[in-house]
Parts: structure tokens; C-alpha cells; sequence
């Protein structure tokens, strides 16, 4: 592995490493849906404004989310809107594994995949 592929493959697990959280996954939903201010992200993790806080700054610093100042308000977006397509394939590919796995009695083979 050259020292570019480590690099590039330590960057992939660190924007992995970002979104394994539930309220992470929820922001990142609701960014989805339209640029937010802190407040209302806070008000529908349910947790302080320091601990959202520091969610986005995990997502921020996995160049994940922006951020732009409008006074003393900071508003959050998405950098690109595919992170929750990206999570969506997966579930339905192995949703599609189960059902061919029950389906068939076994395992699928090694190389079968779903592509989205």
C-alpha cells in the first residue's frame, strides 16, 4: 500500500468514525433537510447546547458540515447531502443479503453486492 492509499483510507475511516453516533445521525438528517442554527439542533437531540456543540465540531472537523456566522448565530449545512444515501445503501443492501440469505437457506457468496 503506497503512502497515498493509507492516507486516503485514514481519511475514509475518519469520516466513518464521525457519524457513529445517533445524535451525530440526526443532525446530519436534519442538515439534510436545510441549513440550522445550534439552537435548533439542540432542541431536537435533546441534549445541552455544549455537547451539540461539540457534535458539530466532530463533524466540522471531518469536513462533513460547514459553517457560516450571521452575527452572533452560527448556521450549520452539509458540505454534500449524499452522506445519508451513502448510510441508506447499506441498509438496503443488507436487508437484501437477509432476504436472499433466508430465501436460499445460506450464506450469499462472498462476491455478491448491491450496487446503488
Amino acid at each position: 500500500m503506497t503512502e497515498a492509499e493509507r492516507q486516503r483510507l485514514i481519511r475514509r475511516a475518519d469520516i466513518l468514525k464521525s457519524l457513529a453516533h445517533p445524535s451525530r445521525l440526526l443532525i446530519i438528517e436534519m442538515l439534510e433537510q436545510a441549513p440550522r442554527y445550534v439552537g435548533e439542533l439542540t432542541a431536537a437531540v435533546g441534549a445541552d447546547i455544549t455537547t451539540v456543540s461539540k457534535h458539530l465540531s466532530v463533524l466540522k472537523r471531518a469536513g462533513l458540515v460547514s459553517v457560516e456566522k450571521h452575527g452572533t448565530y452560527s448556521e450549520y449545512s452539509l458540505v454534500c447531502d449524499c452522506v445519508t444515501h451513502m448510510i441508506d445503501c447499506v441498509e438496503d443492501g443488507m436487508g437484501s443479503r437477509k432476504e436472499k440469505t433466508s430465501a436460499a437457506g445460506d450464506d450469499c457468496s462472498e462476491g455478491e453486492a448491491r450496487e446503488c
